[in-house]
């Protein structure tokens, strides 16, 4: 069976009712190729290749290049193709809605079965399992369904949702036919075709990327084994095993097997290769990937491949497909930049090279464009390829290729270049091309040049109009200006001649969409520009300015006219509406007025339901006025008249050719216009697809539209007609892809035959306007004309090309020229200016020389020279203004150098705390020195505030501290039954204080109630405290904490331990090291080594501060002692002693240190030394010097301090000598004595001084000494934890699983304790209820037998009632599984059959009597009260039954729940028995470090034969205070254990004696437990509840509701006598009326009977007369049929008895007797249930007659 192409093949869609022909259009050829679209490849033959082409299937022949063409069938595009195995058929995936996959026979091509329903609108892939008789499909958004088909039985086997994003492929498993596999968005899913016992059901697994990163999964292989081995988008293999990645290939030092996504994988004969993006096929070793395995914690394993083929730097492979012969290694392969390759893949070495069999655009054509006088079309990309096509004969022509893509292209007109050979591209850097075509062979050959194509370009000019990416090109009508536009908001105007001359340009509101000039018809040459922003500008053409004397090209005096377009689509939905309204109203005001008229023509009055109007449904608000925000995107315009012009938009304004007009107001800004159309045209269809390029043919009697779905429209308009009046019918047809496939640009050739499109799919289609016998002869023309080459061709030179991306476009380069040219006048005036002041300078110093040589009487003062001082003013401002300037300039330096500073300083002194710091003894060679402490790096800080945490530690003491914990009640619940209680008593105590009764029963029913409300305040004060008492006693297996833990530290301290060097040692908790803990206390280390070097720092700065001070003191006392000696004689003076200064090694901070005059210094060693050495000395030496410098300066102030204080006081002048007196002699001796003490005591001072210090030094330098042993040994521990802290990370990842696996098995462990005991304790409240139902039905059974009383005689029949199984209405829940309603309704029937098998039973039961009717003599109240007691009963049972099959499922739970506890706790032990063999595992490697212990000799006690021996590798190094303590320990052992003795023997004799005492109060409590119930049955004569009878009390309510029912009682007993008269009346009229019926019966049943007689006689007479009276029988069937239709309504009466006798039986309530005759209801059943009876009877009794007959 084959079905008809013609009929299924979607054709052009034309208006109805028009003349259009439906051939208007012929598809000539497709030049594109849609190479971004997945798997776009695929082999039919050895010579045919087939592709997808927007909505046509392309069958090329690889050998001549023909194409054949398959249209879409549902003008929606095609998804996706696919091959069948055996190359006779292929499959056809469409989209649209709801569409089909068609399968066409090869090579009729002939549909061959249709498979419908398999997704909503799009497919995506599809493909055949490998013999052929299954397909797969993949839906596209929004459902992502897989179908299976049997495709040629058209017929869907599985279905099922692949997905929630997009998914890219899906295949068959070759080797294992039920496994499927699906890819895509960061997915992929394996698939299993399962048999259960509902059917063949599709089952599928999610695989799980774990540690590896989410990606997209393009390709991928089944292996026979079932793994699956998939891409990645990094270029590494993932090989899948069970929906998890068992490994990560990639090749050596972590190199990627592909450098990018591995798009296609292939296993042919037992080879993988793979393709990538990077243009590389590589092929792997199939056995290493399919044993392949991680061999560490990385996941990854090394490969290297096998062999390689690296097609192109420029290639970008996607897909794959082998020839279609077996034995071949051809494959042909699909390339994403847009070429199809042959491959020859048998890696030997008679393999071929790949060969680019074809070659497209690749992605959008972003311009295409036709010559003016020849079949020639020309297109450009962003793949930066420019191409030029023969339409005529279907082919390309020529190939080049930029460095950058294009965005625009203008063929010129024929005005500007006379053979139409003159192209003029547009480029992504804002370059312009001028490219001039011409034909080889007319050039060459006259010069013998023999190798040359069809067509070549030549680059005729080339210039930078624009700074971003050129988006326009148009020229003038008369060709004598070139406009250019692009997205910098630019256009650009060029003179048009043998060199193109820039005029200038504008700037627009926004970026250039196109650009467009006015045609001949209008008067003035206008420019339209469109910028794709909604705003509009015209500009009239510009003079041509050849003077060029600017310095800008910005045009300054042209006139730019605005029109921004402000939206209307959301007013015109507003008065659509109105206007619908109206007219709804319109059309119903008429519909009155003609039912009017109507009433009025029959001569009546209009009802008023004729006069009213029909009612209106409530109106909804109008549509509100909506302005898009962005501003919908311009798609395309053109001129209509001068001044006027139509615009089509996207977005929400689309659906309208828009007509607009420039306003004749031009003075509002451009960025704040809102400019509205003047009129509109509504576009059929276009809401969502809106019109994106407009042209027209030559006669402007055609208008093609490309629209924005990829379709393609041709509108027929009349001649002339720019208001578009005649735009209403159209032709219209899909050719690009619905999707993507925008089309870009459509245009008609220059004779009007041809119609050539392209779109952003890649597809470039041409069509023909001719008929196709027309297009015939027009195609014998062979091809295309070429234009021939200008004269002089060969002798021009070639143009200069611009390269260069970041060249100056031409504003910035004439903006540069003219800056030069400024700065060059500027030098210039400079120099001259320069050479001014210096001939000035000259004169005025030669003018100061004179002067100065002149007397000082005629010298002119210096201030006599000046002119004007304001002159020398006006100077020093300039001067301090360049200053300023200089600083200014200077300041980015400035800012470097300081910053430089700054991080030199950050990373070597500022990090430093304490520098080394030498104090030197006065008297001794003694010095000490600070230590050089760097301050604790930002690691350290956040290490030490993170505060040490051990997760694993904590949830083992948290599972010992669940597990010693006994259970305890929670103290909530009676919390919360406390503050539930308390409003309860409140409410009772605040009751209404109205009340009906009496004032003493009020009273004393107020007294009863405090009285019981006391008595209940007590009890439950009691039962509290009972609570509390209960709770504080503890369970029975509860132990002491405190022994808990003794027991628990003993255990773990006691006995022969093994050291840590054993096999077997089993590690502590709390010994367990982790890599957080050692850096814990290496944190801590580092920390108390830092506090120790940082006190010790602090003490020698001490000291050097104590020197500082020492030494200006003694300085202090040597001026003293020189005071001193100069009033002593030279002989009786002490040599003074000498004080050293400050070294530089003990104040080292002053290297840092400088001034100005230290940077001048600086600056004029360093040119010193430059002028010596010429630089070649490093710095470090000049430095030294300075400071050497410094130091010297620094002495020599000294020197000349001391010079100035000797010198300070002024000489006396010299007197004569005279001898002095004995007094003053005297006083001279007393002087000198007490001088002489003075220096000695001052001598003795500094002595004892430097003294003091040099024994503090040397004191603290011992104990510096001490500290240095110290920290000597941290630094060793130091050491060791660091190693230690390395090897504990090498352990860290394996720690850390182990230690999650843990963790979560505690966890989880946790939680099935928990939900165990929630179960526990809701299966406990269960059985209570349970217990609770159970006596109430028993309750309910006892309420039944005292109902009854003793020997009733109805007993026996109302147990049957009541006992008795009805049938009743269940209310089902509703579920979505169809089994499970098949189930209930299958277990429903079986209950109504059991049912109806008990109503049968127990209507046989009771003796033969009715059980739904109360029978003679029974009392109707008991009956009722039977059937209410029944329902209670059967309510009680099934909730009885529903609470214990929620009971049993509880249990199961339960049973589950410990079952699945004990897996976890094995599971659990198993983890801590992997952890504890990993914690063995780490201690023997931690023992292998070595560590350093120095000791002395007399701490080693390690003697063999009384001498230390040579090795020590076997002794154990351990602390003394340890030892000692353990020692100690014993000592206190043994008494604690004395002691523990005493007190389990003073335990011994407080138990007995407590039992004693047990014994003798339980012997109390049953001997008062006795007497109390004695009490109460002389008291009460039975046992009751005494804490209920505390707190009864009188209930207001209920002794206001017996009062009113007594005063009711009264009324009702009156009533109720009226009402008894009444009946009394009714039952003697119902028994007359029963009497008189009951007469009518009997004597209609003797007539019955004699009737029977009179047949049978007739009977018999009739076979004796025969036919002679037959006429007489025609009365006799008159009386028979007026018989048959009483007993009819007889049956009907019973049948109504029936049904009430029914309700009867089942709802156990009375049925009101009829309004006229209200009759008791137990007198009214057995007088109508004889009815039926009789009425049977008579039915019977009619049968019989009727077979007689």
């Amino acid at each position: 069976m084959y079905y008809d192409y013609e009929e299924l093949y979607s054709r052009p869609v034309t208006t109805a009712d028009s003349d259009i022909p439906e051939n208007l259009l012929h598809l000539s050829h497709s030049f594109g190729y849609d190479c971004g679209r997945r798997a776009n490849l695929q082999v039919l033959d050895e010579h045919t290749l087939a592709y997808v082409a927007g909505n046509l299937l392309v069958l090329l022949d690889m050998k001549t290049k023909e194409q054949r063409y398959l249209r879409s069938c549902s003008g929606g595009g095609i998804g996706t193709i696919m091959s069948h195995p055996s190359k006779g058929y292929f499959a056809v995936a469409e989209k649209g809605h709801q569409p089909n996959i068609i399968i066409y026979e090869y090579p009729s091509l002939r549909p061959y079965r249709i498979l419908r329903g398999g997704t909503e609108q799009a497919y995506s892939f599809v493909d055949f399992n490998r013999d052929g008789t299954l397909l797969a499909s993949i839906g596209s958004a929004p459902d992502y369904m897989l179908t299976l088909w049997t495709w040629r039985q058209e017929q869907v086997i599985l279905k099922s949702k692949a997905f929630s994003q997009d998914v890219y492929r899906v295949t068959f498993s070759t080797d294992n036919p039920g496994q499927l596999t699906t890819s895509g968005s960061g997915h992929i899913k394996f698939w299993k075709m399962a048999n259960t016992f509902t059917g063949l059901k599709l089952q599928g697994q999610l695989g799980r990327f774990g540690r590896t990163a989410l990606t997209d999964i393009e390709g991928y292989v089944e292996l026979p084994d079932g793994k699956v081995l998939s891409g990645s988008e990094w270029g590494n293999m993932l090989l899948w095993d069970g929906g998890l990645i068992k490994v990560e290939i990639c090749r050596r030092e972590g190199r990627t097997c592909h450098a990018g996504t591995i798009q296609h994988f292939s296993l042919d004969e037992g080879e993988l290769l793979t393709i990538g993006t990077d243009g590389a096929i590589r092929s792997w070793d199939f056995e290493s990937i399919d044993q392949a395995d991680c061999t560490d914690d990385s996941g990854q394993m090394e490969l290297e491949p096998m062999n390689e083929m690296v097609i192109g730097r420029n290639v970008s492979l996607v897909s794959m497909v082998k020839s279609s012969s077996p034995e071949s290694p051809i494959w042909f392969a699909q390339d994403s930049n847009g070429s199809i390759w042959k491959l020859d893949l048998s890696f030997s070495n008679m393999t071929h090279d790949p060969e680019c069999l074809f070659s497209f655009h690749a992605g959008v054509i972003q311009a295409m464009d036709v010559s003016g006088n020849s079949h020639l079309m020309a297109t450009i990309a962003l793949d930066r390829s420019l191409r030029i096509f023969d339409f005529l004969s279907n082919k390309e022509i020529f190939t080049t290729r930029y460095k950058q893509g294009g965005t625009a292209l203008t063929w010129a007109p024929s005005i500007v270049h006379r053979a139409s050979g003159l192209l003029a591209v547009g480029f992504m850097d804002g370059v312009v091309r001028l490219m001039e075509i011409y034909n080889p062979k007319k050039l060459y050959g006259m010069s013998g040049v023999s190798n040359y194509g069809e067509l070549e370009l030549r680059l005729q000019q080339a210039f930078k109009p624009h700074s971003a990416p050129v988006t326009a090109i148009a020229y003038e009508r008369n060709g004598e200006i070139m406009a250019t536009g692009s997205a910098d908001c630019t256009v650009f105007f060029f003179t048009v001649g043998a060199s193109y001359e820039p005029i200038g340009f504008v700037n627009v509101p926004g970026p250039v969409q196109s650009l467009e000039w006015s045609p001949q018809s209008h008067e003035r040459s206008t420019l339209l520009i469109l910028c794709n922003d909604g705003h509009v500008a015209e500009v009239d053409a510009p003079e041509q300015d050849t003077d060029n004397v600017r310095s800008t090209y910005l045009l300054q005096g042209l006139e730019v006219r605005h029109f921004c377009f402000s939206s209307i689509k959301s007013s015109l939905k507003r008065d659509a509406e109105i206007a619908r309204r109206q007219a709804l109203k319109q059309k119903r005001l008429k519909e009155r007025d003609a039912r009017v008229k109507k009433a009025e023509d029959q001569d009546r009055q209009p009802t008023e339901e004729e006069q009213r109007l029909e009612e209106e449904e409530e109106e909804e608000e109008l549509p509100p006025i909506y302005i898009p925000s962005p501003p919908s995107p311009l798609l395309c315009g053109f001129y209509s008249q001068p001044g006027s012009f139509w615009l089509s938009f996207g977005g929400y304004d689309s659906g309208y050719l828009y007509h607009c007009k420039f306003s004749e107001e031009q003075t509002e800004d451009p960025e704040n216009r809102k400019d509205k159309p003047c009129t509109f045209i509504p576009v059929q269809d276009a809401d969502e697809d809106p019109i994106r390029t407009v042209a027209f043919n030559s006669s402007r009697q055609l208008m093609l539209c490309g629209m924005h779905s990829g379709r393609i429209r041709v509108y027929p308009l009349e001649s002339g007609d720019h208001q578009l009046t005649s735009m209403q019918a159209f032709w219209s047809l899909s050719i690009h892809d619905n999707q993507y496939g925008h089309v870009q640009q459509v245009r008609c050739s220059y004779d009007d035959q041809f119609v050539l499109t392209t779109g952003q799919d890649g597809n470039i289609f041409s069509f023909s306007l001719l008929p196709q016998e027309e297009l015939q002869e027009a195609l014998k023309r062979i091809k295309a004309k070429v234009p021939s080459p200008r004269i002089g061709l060969e002798a021009d030179a070639a143009a200069p090309d611009i390269d260069d991306p970041t060249a100056y476009s031409i504003e910035t380069a004439k903006q540069k020229v003219e800056l030069d040219r400024m700065r060059c006048e500027a030098e210039q005036r400079k120099a001259e200016r320069r050479k001014k002041l210096a001939e000035l300078q000259g004169n005025f110093e030669h003018l100061l020389e004179q002067n100065n040589n002149l007397p000082a009487n005629v010298r002119l003062h210096r201030v006599e020279l000046e002119l004007d001082p304001r002159f020398r003013e006006e100077t020093e401002r300039m001067t301090a203004q360049r200053v300023r300037e200089a600083r200014r300039e200077l300041a980015w330096e400035e800012e470097r150098h300081r910053i430089g500073l700054k991080k030199l300083q950050e990373r070597f002194w500022d990090s430093l705390v304490s520098e080394t710091v030498t104090v030197v003894a006065f008297r001794s060679e003694c010095r000490i020195s600070t230590y050089r402490l760097l301050a604790l790096s930002d690691r350290f800080q956040l290490a030490k505030r993170q505060t040490p945490t051990n997760r694993w530690l904590g949830l083992q003491e948290r599972r010992r501290s669940i597990a010693d914990s006994g259970k305890s009640p929670d103290p909530d619940d009676q919390e919360e039954l406390e503050a539930d209680g308390a409003p309860v008593r409140q409410v009772r105590a605040a009751q209404p204080g109205a009340s009906k009764l009496a004032g003493r029963q009020a009273e004393k029913l107020r007294k009863a109630a405090e009285k019981a409300e006391k008595a209940r305040a007590k009890i439950e004060k009691r039962k509290k405290e009972w609570a509390e008492l209960y709770e504080s006693k503890p369970s029975e297996d509860c132990e002491d904490p405190e022994d808990v833990q003794a027991i628990r530290s003993a255990t773990e301290n006691m006995g022969d331990f093994k050291l840590k060097t054993a096999k077997d040692f089993s590690v502590p908790e709390h010994l367990r090291m982790n890599a957080e803990k050692k850096r814990n206390q290496l944190v801590t280390l580092e920390e108390r080594i830092y506090n120790q070097k940082t006190e010790m720092n602090t003490r020698v700065m001490d000291l050097r501060d104590t020197k500082v001070e020492l030494l200006a003191s003694l300085h202090s006392q040597l001026r003293r002692l020189q005071d001193v000696q100069e009033r002593l004689p030279p002989s009786l003076r002490h040599p003074p002693p000498s004080l050293p200064s400050l070294l530089p090694e003990e104040t080292p901070e002053k290297k840092l240190r400088y001034t100005r005059a230290t940077l001048r210094r600086y600056n004029a060693l360093l040119k010193a030394r430059q002028s010596r050495h010429g630089g070649e000395e490093g710095e470090d030496d000049l430095l030294a010097e300075l400071e050497m410098e410094g130091q010297d300066e620094e002495e020599e102030e000294r020197g000349e301090e001391k010079s100035t204080k000797g010198s300070g006081s002024p000489e006396k002048p010299a007197e004569v000598e005279q001898e002095p007196t004995e007094l003053e002699e005297e006083m001279r001796r007393l002087e000198e004595i007490r001088n002489l003490d003075l220096q000695d005591r001052l001598l003795q001072e500094i002595d004892e001084a430097v003294w003091h210090f040099d024994a503090e030094l040397c004191l603290l330098r011992h104990e510096k000494l001490t500290l240095d042993i110290q920290m000597k040994l941290a630094d060793l521990h130091h050491v060791t934890l660091f190693q230690e802290l390395l090897l504990l990370k090498e352990f860290e990842k394996r720690e850390n699983t182990l230690q999650g696996r843990l963790n979560a098995s505690m966890k989880e462990e946790d939680e099935l304790v928990a939900k165990l005991e929630e179960f526990k304790k809701q299966l406990e409240l269960k059985r209570r209820d349970i217990n609770k139902l159970q006596e109430r039905e028993r309750a309910n059974a006892a309420t039944f037998q005292a109902s009854l009383g003793d020997n009733h005689k109805f007993a026996e029949f109302l147990t049957c009632v009541f006992k008795k199984k009805i049938k009743r209405v269940k209310k089902k829940e509703k579920t979505g599984d169809v089994e499970e309603d098949e189930a209930s309704s299958e277990n429903s029937d079986e209950e109504s059959d059991w049912d109806d098998d008990e109503d049968d039973e127990g209507s046989e039961g009771g003796g033969g009597l009715d059980v739904r009717v109360c029978p003679p003599n029974c009392d109707p109240e008991l009956f009722e009260n039977t059937l209410q007691l029944r329902e209670r009963r059967l309510d009680l049972e099934e909730l009885l039954a529903e609470e214990k099959k929620m009971a049993d499922g509880l249990k199961k739970d339960c049973d589950g729940l410990a079952k699945k506890a004990k897996i976890v706790q094995s599971t659990l032990k198993a983890a801590e028995g992997d952890l504890e063999l990993f914690n063995r595992e780490k201690q023997q490697k931690l023992n292998e470090l070595d560590v350093v212990v120095p000791l002395r000799l007399h701490q080693i006690e390690f003697l063999v034969n009384g001498t230390v021996p040579r090795r020590l590798g076997s002794a154990l190094v351990l602390n003394t205070a340890a030892l000692i303590r353990v020692q100690g320990r014993i000592r206190e052992l043994q008494q604690e254990k004395s002691q523990q003795r005493e007190l389990y023997r003073h335990a011994r004799q407080q138990h007995v004696t407590l039992l004693h005492e047990h014994r003798d109060m339980e012997a109390n409590i049953q001997e008062l437990e006795s007497r109390c119930e004695h009490l109460m049955l002389i008291k009460f004569g039975k046992l009751v509840d005494l804490e209920a009878l505390q707190t009864l009390s009188g209930n207001r309510s209920l002794e206001e509701m017996r009062q009113e029912s007594r005063i009711r009682e009264v009324d009702y007993t009156q009533e109720l006598k009226a009402w008894e008269a009444k009946l009394c009346k009714a039952r003697e009229v119902l028994m007359e009326a029963t009497r008189q019926h009951t007469d009518r019966l009997r004597c209609m049943n003797s007539l019955l009977c004699e009737q029977r007689e009179l047949e049978d006689k007739l009977n018999s007479r009739q076979k004796k007369m025969g036919a002679q009276f037959l006429s007489g029988r025609r009365a006799d069937v008159e009386s028979l049929r007026r018989l048959q239709e009483l007993v009819e309504s007889q049956a009907h009466e019973a049948a109504f008895m029936r049904q009430e006798i029914s309700m009867l039986s089942h709802k156990g309530g009375h049925i009101l007797p009829p309004p006229q005759s209200p009759l008791p209801p137990q007198s009214s059943v057995p007088k109508r249930s004889t009815l039926p009876h009789r009425t049977t009877r008579q039915i019977r009794v009619h049968t019989r007659l009727s077979s007689n007959q």
